[in-house]
């Protein structure tokens, strides 16, 4: 956290609840914004869609589907042009969402997995939802998590090269292939 001390920006993440600290209106500096991503809500709605019939999970999914389908038909338009579809088109889906699912919610027991998963999103509604109003927000992180998974992969990889050559050529190899293959030819003839 040390590294958003003072940051007051959007802060896009998952619901790990250090996140919220940073929403805190007393905090040094004054409050981020917090939007939380939509695939980690989603994660609970397919684990239990995959563990056999669950007709409220399964039709979640499709509703949520119909939200990404939207986001597909947006990327790469301006922050405006988003915004404005979104408040059009998604807006009015993720409101009849919320609906159906409080309505579900009322009908299942309290201590069932399906209503956590319900809660969870509820819990996080306003940072869920703040993508409508934003068009510089995305609806989930995986484009940054996509990002980071091959830096965090050889990090983990270089901790077992051995010693620093090994760690140094595993380290270059890895930005090599995040750079095409004229990187990788060049580094075959530089010595590590």
């Amino acid at each position: 956290m040390a590294l958003l001390a003072g940051y007051t920006g959007i802060v896009h993440c998952d619901g790990y609840t250090v996140y919220k600290q940073l929403a805190d209106p007393q905090r040094d500096g004054g409050p981020a914004t917090l939007a939380f991503c939509w695939t980690h809500w989603r994660r609970g709605f397919v684990e239990i869609d995959e563990g056999g019939p669950a007709p409220i999970a399964h039709e979640a999914l499709e509703r949520i589907a119909a939200l990404y389908a939207i986001e597909n038909r947006i990327r790469g338009r301006s922050a405006d042009e988003r915004r404005a579809i979104r408040q059009m088109q998604t807006r009015p889906l993720v409101e009849a969402l919320k609906t159906w699912l409080e309505n579900r919610l009322a009908a299942v027991s309290d201590k069932s997995t399906i209503a956590e998963v319900i809660r969870y999103g509820f819990n996080h509604w306003p940072g869920l939802v703040r993508f409508l109003d934003d068009g510089r927000i995305e609806m989930d992180t995986n484009s940054v998590e996509r990002a980071m998974r091959p830096i965090a992969l050889n990090r983990r990889n270089s901790l077992f090269a051995g010693h620093d050559q090994g760690a140094g050529q595993l380290g270059l190899h890895g930005f090599a292939d995040r750079n095409g293959k004229a990187a990788r030819h060049r580094l075959q003839t530089v010595p590590c």
